[in-house]
């Protein structure tokens, strides 16, 4: 029987924007992406548009070595890995693929930073924060249920969904590390 796997990334960059969000949350990961490739090759996210502008953010593909992150000579972070049921992959697949086919729809949801910090529930169809993203997908494969409004859903809270640690470090050293070779 085929096992089948999600990873969720957390991270905290040296940008100005999670030092800001470090500052006031004092969580230990400020940023999260999900993929579908133990590799991590391209993970998935809400961030900044542009790697030297942190004011326009959108939906995007992440990769370790490029943008924000090519930029980290540290990349402090996680990687959890889900294991999941083929139909809890396919739909998580088919959403992701639904917001890349889409992706000029979707925006950063700065207010719902505010909410979020504000303790305010308010979802927006086409709007989302990093770890709101991610917890959607999660969630409407019916992966994981926090028991709270996604907006409200802070990266540091993922470290509570049901899944294996298979890396804690510098995430710059994790193509490189044994978690990601195949066994002989």
């Amino acid at each position: 029987m085929d096992k089948y796997h999600l990873y969720v990334v957390l991270t905290r960059t040296k940008t100005i924007v999670s030092r800001l969000i470090h500052f006031v949350s004092r969580d230990e990961y400020t940023h999260a992406a999900i993929s579908y490739n133990r590799d991590l090759s391209v993970m998935y996210s809400f961030a900044r548009k542009n790697t030297y502008n942190p004011f326009v953010g959108r939906f995007r593909s992440e990769e370790l070595d490029k943008g924000v992150y090519g930029l980290q000579k540290k990349l402090p972070g996680i990687v959890i890995e889900l294991e999941v049921t083929k139909e809890q992959y396919d739909k998580a697949v088919e959403l992701l693929n639904e917001f890349i086919r889409h992706s000029e729809n979707y925006k950063y949801n700065y207010i719902g930073i505010i909410n979020s910090w504000l303790g305010r529930s308010i979802n927006y169809e086409y709007r989302f924060v990093c770890s709101e993203f991610v917890y959607h997908i999660l969630y409407e494969s019916g992966i994981a249920d926090l028991k709270i409004s996604r907006n409200l859903v802070k990266p540091q809270d993922l470290l509570d969904i049901d899944g294996k640690i298979i890396f804690r470090g510098d995430l710059k050293q994790y193509k490189n590390s044994r978690v990601n070779c195949v066994d002989p």
